[in-house]
């Protein structure tokens, strides 16, 4: 796949009290339909996260200046400054797109719970394959964002909670329901299985013969056997 694709994945978090800009601010509205903005407008708004997404995906945040960033969208830094008023206001709102797609396809997972939710993983993994440039993009930004000083901290640290956090629940349903063993902590089931997640795409983004499909079937297939509600009986008895 080309460097220079561009693919756009739900709403991020609430915009942090630091006083650092909303994800959300002035996303604009597709269809025209915000008095004042122009299709023109929204076309150009399009292009600028398209064109940042790409170079943050490849350089980093602190690597892609704003003067590349309107460059490859075809325009000025004056131009692209009249759509994000600062690098930082451009970030979260590339964030906020690609975030969208991500969590509708989670919610699935979410909403399901049990052992359906951990097979379901799988074919979310299955997709991230197919999305090198959003999979490099939030890897590269969250390895960034340990810095506290980066203007991505506070969301890839409200991300990563939330997403433990439904993790966890779907473990505890699965519990609720007797699918799964009692006696095991949701909370390390669910840490494990966004690690695992993430440390297969880091390796398949640098050597793409790592198969992170079947690593992570392997993984739900392992947990499954081992969270067992059946299996535990059985062992005790």
């Amino acid at each position: 796949m080309s460097r220079s694709a561009r693919r756009a994945p739900a709403t991020t978090p609430q915009a942090p009290s630091s006083g650092r800009p909303d994800p959300g601010e002035k996303r604009p509205d597709p269809g025209g339909g915000r008095t004042g903005v122009s299709r023109r407008g929204v076309r150009a708004r399009l292009d600028i996260l398209r064109a940042a997404g790409g170079l943050f995906a490849e350089r980093g945040y602190r690597g892609a200046p704003l003067a590349a960033v309107a460059a490859e969208a075809g325009m000025t830094q004056p131009g692209l400054l009249h759509h994000f008023p600062s690098k930082e206001h451009l970030l979260m709102a590339v964030l906020a797109e690609r975030d969208r797609e991500a969590r509708r396809r989670m919610r699935v997972v979410w909403d399901m719970g049990g052992r359906a939710a951990l097979s379901a993983l799988e074919d979310l993994v299955a997709h991230n394959a197919e999305t090198r440039d959003l999979v490099q993009l939030f890897t590269v930004l969250a390895g960034e964002s340990v810095s506290a000083e980066h203007p991505a901290h506070e969301f890839f640290t409200a991300r990563y909670a939330q997403a433990r956090e439904r993790t966890r629940r779907v473990i505890e349903r699965g519990q609720d329901r007797g699918e799964f063993r009692r006696d095991v902590d949701p909370a390390v089931v669910a840490a494990l299985l966004l690690a695992v997640m993430d440390g297969l795409q880091i390796q398949w983004l640098l050597d793409e013969e790592v198969d992170m499909r079947a690593g992570f079937a392997l993984l739900v297939d392992l947990l499954l056997r081992g969270l067992d509600e059946t299996l535990s009986d059985a062992d005790e008895s």
